[in-house]
């Protein structure tokens, strides 16, 4: 059995003078407790984690997979779970020719184990006593860290002024689609989606990649210093944070971090 991949993102995009140096962790026995189908590639695996000390929504960690032979592999995986909820919750998308994402997005199953440590991070992090307006932009299984925040925002009762802007392929690519609908139903939050692929013919959104435009009409004036979080993949991160500089929206307050091609 091989080893862990990243599916969803967990790279940090910080200045080495903004990261405190990390402490040792120890590596944890996580035990899956519920998969969760998500959509045709995409999987949530709930984790019981004995000795977990607790994360911030935003944190990722890293999965340690060990095959009979001996041979190891590591990845990092962003956490989709609310600090406040009972275990870690990862979500995970299937690389087709990946080492380690067919074998779990297709092939664990409850009661399997394997390592976890973590977590890891303090840049890309969100948290209810921080306020608002928040601004989350997700492309793809770059809604995973941001999944966390908007969990977070429900179980701590935020009111902060919520948007979340996410891209995806077609509507059955939407990543958490039913629980993105409920919240949306709650005070202050905002859900758009933008399809950039194929749509339902019923499709009365936005059928574009995020660009200027669409950021400047969903997003907050700049003037209400809006916290900014960007996640999906590099090309997307980057043009959204020009973007948005560009619509005058203050450096500081944008943060990003971005995922690309990995070993499976």
């Amino acid at each position: 059995m091989p080893a862990t991949e990243v599916a969803s993102p967990a790279t940090e995009v910080a200045s080495p003078a903004t990261e405190i140096a990390p402490r040792r962790l120890a590596w944890l026995t996580a035990t899956v407790r519920e998969v969760i189908e998500e959509t045709a590639r995409v999987r949530s695996l709930r984790l019981d984690v004995a000795g977990w000390p607790g994360h911030r929504a935003g944190q990722h960690l890293d999965m340690r997979l060990t095959g009979e032979d001996g041979y190891q592999a590591q990845r990092s995986y962003s956490i989709a779970s609310a600090p406040e909820d009972a275990g870690v919750t990862i979500t995970v998308e299937r690389i087709d020719d990946g080492e380690v994402s067919p074998y779990l997005a297709g092939e664990v199953r409850a009661g399997d184990q394997f390592q976890v440590r973590g977590p890891i991070g303090g840049y890309f992090v969100w948290t209810a006593p921080l306020g608002g307006p928040l601004f989350l932009v997700a492309g793809g299984s770059g809604v995973v860290p941001l999944m966390a925040m908007l969990r977070h925002r429900a179980q701590a009762r935020s009111n902060a002024p919520t948007v979340l802007l996410y891209s995806s392929r077609s509507d059955r690519d939407i990543i958490y689609r039913v629980e993105l609908e409920r919240l949306a139903a709650s005070d202050g939050l905002t859900v758009t989606h933008t399809l950039t692929s194929s749509r339902p013919p019923d499709w009365s959104g936005y059928a574009r990649r995020i660009d200027r435009d669409m950021l400047g009409e969903t997003g907050f004036a700049p003037q209400t210093r809006p916290r900014i979080f960007i996640c999906g993949p590099t090309p997307l991160v980057e043009s959204a944070a020009q973007s948005l500089r560009a619509l005058g929206h203050a450096p500081a307050l944008i943060k990003t971090e971005r995922f690309g091609p990995t070993g499976g």
